[in-house]
């Protein structure tokens, strides 16, 4: 067999097997399935399953970090980098990936997830740590981790409530709103000692 016939045979198996993870997580929750559940649904065999991963957690942990690789190059642009954008762009990302951030964050996703997501936002506010107006960057205080932290918890609460909302404001909206409340706790937290 060719290299790029079991490239593809690959591909095929590792979208089988995330579309299942996705629409099993819909309806019983993450914590509840098992490895045997996933391949059934995907039509592989568990040891397709294990050719490609170690776990459910390993099949998880590489969907998301795809998905915070094209969020990364996405905000990464340069008319992006050194701008607020990056929260409209970030937003655009999760809307892109919606289903599967619905199933991971959502009551049948998983903990495991939500504390996940909530460090990679706690690198991006601390590489993009432009949450607030232009002109206010001095607020951003860099070396409290507990503010960082607490910014990336709202990103994650606010992600979760668009999400099972619906998506009632587009993306600009929300991370405006979301960009403003970040602004207020780092214009609070400029005056602690």
């Amino acid at each position: 067999m060719s290299q790029p016939e079991n490239n593809l045979r690959v591909r095929r198996t590792q979208r089988l097997l995330r579309e299942a993870l996705i629409e099993l997580i819909e309806e019983r929750g993450f914590d509840a399935l098992t490895v045997g559940e996933i391949a059934e649904r995907a039509m592989v065999s568990r040891a397709a399953f294990y050719r490609n991963y170690q776990d459910k957690y390993a099949l998880v942990e590489q969907i998301f970090a795809e998905a915070m690789q094209a969020l990364l190059e996405a905000v990464a642009e340069p008319r992006t980098a050194h701008s607020p954008e990056i929260w409209v762009r970030f937003f655009e990302h999760i809307a892109e990936y919606e289903r599967l951030y619905r199933a991971l964050l959502g009551r049948r996703g998983s903990p495991w997830f939500v504390l996940k997501m909530r460090a990679s936002v706690v690198d991006l506010v601390k590489e993009f740590g432009r949450l607030v107006p232009p002109g206010a960057a001095h607020m951003y205080p860099k070396s409290d981790e507990f503010v960082p932290d607490l910014v990336a918890t709202l990103f994650v609460e606010a992600i979760t409530w668009w999400l099972d909302q619906g998506r009632p404001y587009p993306p600009q909206e929300i991370a405006n709103r979301c960009m403003l409340l970040a602004g207020a706790i780092f214009k609070e937290t400029s005056t602690w000692q």
